[in-house]
C-alpha cells in the first residue's frame, strides 16, 4: 500500500487530559494541525507557569504542514500558538473573536511576524489534499465551530468543544443540519468532545443563567461582584443586562477580562450601552447598590483580583458584609481546594456569596450524554475517537457509543502521540493503531521554554518536602587538605539557631568523610562530594527521617 493512500490522526495534546489540545491530521505530504493549545499546571509542578505540548514531530515534518485552524479561543485550544508560531511560521486560521483573543496573546508575547486569517461557519478552505469546513457551534465562548476534513480517505469531523443550545444567548444555534449532512454523506471518523460523558441528560441553555442572574441582581442591597472566565463573553453581556435593569454600573478589574471585553466589543460581540462602564478607581462615587465589579478569579487562582480581595489584598476593592459575591463558574479538575479557600475566607469577610450550581449562576459549555447521542446519530461515523477529556471521560463515551451500535473495535480510546492510521482498499477504509510518535508535556517557567524537565520538577518537589543543606569546603589544590570549613547552609530543612547539636553532628560527619577520603588517598572532587553526600544523608535519614538535598561545595585555593 501507498503511503500517500494512508490518512493519519495524531493528537499531540488533549487525550487523557483537560487542556494542550492539539491534533496532526496529515494525508501524504500535507499537515493540517488543529488547534494549538495549553494547560495549566498541576500541583506537583512547582513554580511551573503553563504547559505546552511536544511538537518535535511537527518540527521534524514542519515542511509539510499546510496551516493551523482553530475551533475557538479558549487557552486550552490557542494558549500555545505563540511559542508554535515561533518556531513553525505556518497561516492560522479562525472565526474573528478566536483569532482577535489569540492576537492579543501573541502581541503580549512579542510575535511580529504571523498571518491570522478569519473565517465564519460554512467557509471550506484547500491546503493541498485536505479540504477543510467549519461548522456553526456552540459553547461557553462565541464564535465556536466544529470543522470537517475532506480527504482521499475519507471525511474527518471534529465537534470541537460543543453543546446543544436551541436558545443560545446571541442567537447563533448548532448547525445539528451540517453535521447530519456529513452523516448522509458518509463520515469516516468522528473525534467528539467528551468532558461531559459522565454526565447523564442534555446540558442547560446559557440563557436560564441569565434568568439566574437577573433574579440575584434583583435581591441584592449592595455591591454586585460577578466571578467568570473572562472568556464567557456570553455570560457578561447577561450580566451586563442585568446591572443596567438595575441601574448599575460596571468596573472591570483583572487583565484577562479587560483585554478580553475589549476584544469584544470592538469586534461586536459584546454591547456595553453607552455611560454604563467605570475605571475601578470610580467606583467611591457611587452608592454599593448601584455597581457591578467583574473580575477574574472563578478558579481561586492565588495572584487573581478575587482571591486578593478575599485575603484583603486588593489595592482597590475592599469586601464588605453588604457585597454580594457570584462565582459563575465550575473549578476546573483540581482546583476545588484553591476555589473553596476563596469561598472560606470571603464568607468570613461576610459577604454574601452565591457558587453553587443548583443556584443556577452556570452551566457548562459541554454537552452531556444525551447530546453525545445526538451527535452520534446525525454524523453516523464508521470509527469514533473520543477526545478532549481525562481517560475515564474518554472510556465513557466510548460505552455510550456502543450503546448505540457501534462496534468496540471500531471506536480508539487512545493517548496522545497515538498514531490512528486509516487505509483504503477494494474492501473500502479500515482503520488501525499503528505506533507512536514523540508526544508530552513541555513546561514552561518564566521566559524559560524546556528548560525545566522531570528532573528539576523532581529536585523541587524534595526541596518543597525535605529542604536543602549546603556544605562548603576549602580544599588546598596541590595537597587535597582542607583548609577551611566544613561551614554549612540550611534552607527548609532545619532553623539552624534552633538545632544547633544536629547541626553539629553534620559537620563532624562531613569531617569524618573528609577524613576517610584523606586516609584513602582520594582526590577527585567529585568522588569527594559523593562521599560526603552519602555519608551525610545515611546519618541525617537515621536522626530525622527525612531526605533532604545535600549540595557540597568544594572550593579550591
Amino acid at each position: 500500500m501507498k503511503k500517500q493512500n494512508k490518512l493519519a490522526i495524531i493528537p499531540l495534546g488533549g487525550l487523557g487530559e483537560i487542556g494542550k489540545n492539539m491534533t496532526v491530521i496529515r494525508y501524504g505530504n500535507d499537515i493540517v494541525v488543529l488547534d494549538c493549545g495549553l494547560a495549566f499546571p498541576e500541583d506537583d509542578m512547582l513554580g511551573i507557569d503553563l504547559v505546552i505540548p511536544d511538537i518535535t514531530y511537527l518540527l521534524e515534518n514542519k515542511d509539510k504542514i499546510r496551516a493551523v485552524v482553530i475551533t475557538h479561543g479558549h487557552e486550552d485550544h490557542i494558549g500555545s500558538l505563540s511559542y508554535f508560531l515561533k518556531q513553525i511560521n505556518v497561516p492560522v486560521y479562525g472565526t474573528r473573536l478566536s483569532l482577535g483573543i489569540a492576537e492579543c496573546r501573541l502581541k503580549e508575547n512579542n510575535l511580529e511576524n504571523y498571518t491570522l486569517t478569519p473565517i465564519k461557519p460554512g467557509d471550506e478552505l484547500s491546503f493541498g489534499s485536505i479540504q477543510v469546513g467549519f461548522i456553526q457551534g456552540n459553547h461557553s465562548i462565541p464564535d465556536s465551530v466544529g470543522i470537517y476534513f475532506r480527504t482521499p480517505v475519507g471525511i474527518i469531523v471534529h465537534t470541537g468543544d460543543f453543546k446543544v443550545d436551541f436558545t443560545p444567548v446571541d442567537g447563533k444555534v448548532i448547525d445539528l443540519h451540517k453535521f447530519a449532512e456529513l452523516g448522509s454523506e458518509g463520515v469516516l471518523v468522528l473525534m467528539s468532545d467528551s468532558t461531559n460523558a459522565p454526565r447523564p441528560g442534555v446540558t442547560k441553555s446559557e440563557r436560564t443563567v441569565g434568568t439566574a442572574l437577573d433574579e440575584a441582581f434583583s435581591g441584592a442591597k449592595g455591591r454586585i461582584l460577578l466571578a467568570t472566565f473572562a472568556s464567557n463573553v456570553l455570560r457578561v453581556q447577561q450580566a451586563i443586562n442585568s446591572a443596567c435593569k438595575y441601574g448599575r454600573k460596571v468596573a472591570i478589574i483583572g487583565r484577562s477580562m479587560i483585554n478580553v471585553m475589549n476584544i469584544a466589543r470592538e469586534l461586536e460581540y459584546l454591547f456595553v450601552p453607552e455611560g454604563t462602564l467605570i475605571d475601578i478607581d470610580q467606583i467611591k462615587n457611587y452608592p454599593d447598590n448601584q455597581l457591578l465589579i467583574l473580575t477574574t478569579g472563578s478558579q481561586g487562582e492565588p495572584m487573581s483580583a478575587l482571591t486578593r480581595m478575599a485575603m484583603s489584598d486588593h489595592r482597590k476593592v475592599d469586601i464588605c458584609p453588604s457585597d454580594t459575591i457570584i462565582i459563575s463558574a465550575t473549578p476546573i479538575p483540581g482546583n476545588e481546594k484553591l476555589v473553596s479557600k476563596t469561598i472560606d475566607a470571603l464568607l468570613r469577610l461576610g459577604a454574601n456569596v452565591i457558587h453553587e450550581r443548583s443556584a443556577g449562576i452556570h452551566v457548562s459549555g459541554h454537552a452531556s450524554q444525551e447530546e453525545l447521542k445526538l451527535m452520534l446519530t446525525l454524523v453516523r461515523p464508521q470509527y469514533l475517537i473520543p477526545v478532549h477529556g481525562e481517560h475515564r471521560m474518554l472510556v465513557t463515551h466510548s460505552k455510550l457509543a456502543q450503546e448505540l451500535g457501534l462496534p468496540k473495535e471500531n471506536i480508539f480510546v487512545g493517548t496522545n502521540g497515538q498514531v490512528f492510521e486509516f487505509s483504503q482498499d477494494a474492501g473500502g477504509v479500515t482503520g488501525k493503531l499503528a505506533g507512536k510518535v514523540t508526544a508530552g508535556k513541555i513546561f514552561v517557567d518564566g521566559l524559560g521554554v524546556g528548560d525545566v524537565g522531570n528532573i528539576v520538577l523532581r529536585d523541587r518537589q524534595l526541596l518543597s518536602k525535605d529542604g536543602l543543606i549546603i556544605v562548603v569546603v576549602t580544599m588546598d589544590k596541590g595537597s587535597g587538605c582542607v583548609v577551611a570549613g566544613p561551614d554549612l547552609v540550611s534552607r527548609g530543612f532545619v532553623y539552624v539557631r534552633e538545632a544547633g547539636e544536629l547541626m553539629d553532628e553534620v559537620k563532624q560527619i562531613v569531617i569524618l568523610a573528609l577524613d576517610k577520603c584523606e586516609a584513602n588517598h582520594i582526590t577527585e572532587w567529585a568522588a569527594i562530594k559523593s562521599d560526603i553526600r552519602n555519608a551525610l544523608g545515611r546519618f541525617i535519614y537515621e536522626k530525622t527521617h527525612r531526605r533532604p538535598i545535600i549540595l557540597p561545595i568544594i572550593m579550591e585555593v
